[in-house]
């Protein structure tokens, strides 16, 4: 199999970069890309965002809305954090047209990395439809993109679907 460039969420990868200072490492995932050039990306702290803080969901829409000045991006303590998760969308778009990876694998439900359902901004762990802040700049730019579910789920690599 021919190895390809992937760009990781990096708490997937194991790195403690998540909201409560922990990851969310997927073995099954870090095993999947073993032969394949890995870029770790984290939009929240390429934004700036300090570790720990207390977690944020988009507010009345979602990655789209945010993007149009429609939605806004709160914490739980209700401070607006919109320009950090920009910011972060951003230096995560500039690193992929840097790296031009062939694929992105992003963490399912974030308000950053989140692809198809995201919390509802509610904080009480509802999912709605909609796409995080980065992704949504991503996949604008052309990026493919999956959660760490479709891509086990779908086992992309070993269908070559890319």
């Amino acid at each position: 199999m021919e190895s390809k460039k992937i760009m990781v969420s990096a708490c997937l990868l194991g790195i403690n970069c998540r909201y409560n200072g922990e990851s969310k490492f997927s073995p099954q995932l870090v095993a999947c890309l073993a032969n394949h050039t890995v870029i770790p990306c984290c939009p929240e702290l390429l934004g700036e965002l300090m570790i720990p803080r207390p977690p944020a969901e988009i507010i009345n829409g979602d990655g789209q809305a945010v993007w149009s000045g429609q939605a806004r991006v709160i914490d739980r303590d209700g401070n607006d954090r919109t320009a950090y998760f920009k910011a972060g969308a951003q230096k995560a778009l500039e690193l992929y047209l840097k790296e031009q990876p062939e694929m992105v694998i992003f963490k399912a439900n974030s308000p950053s990395c989140g692809r198809g359902l995201i919390y509802n901004g509610s904080f009480n762990g509802e999912l709605v439809e909609g796409d995080g802040v980065a992704t949504t700049l991503l996949r604008d730019w052309g990026a493919t993109i999956y959660t760490e579910e479709e891509f086990l789920k779908l086992r992309i690599i070993d269908q070559n679907k890319f």
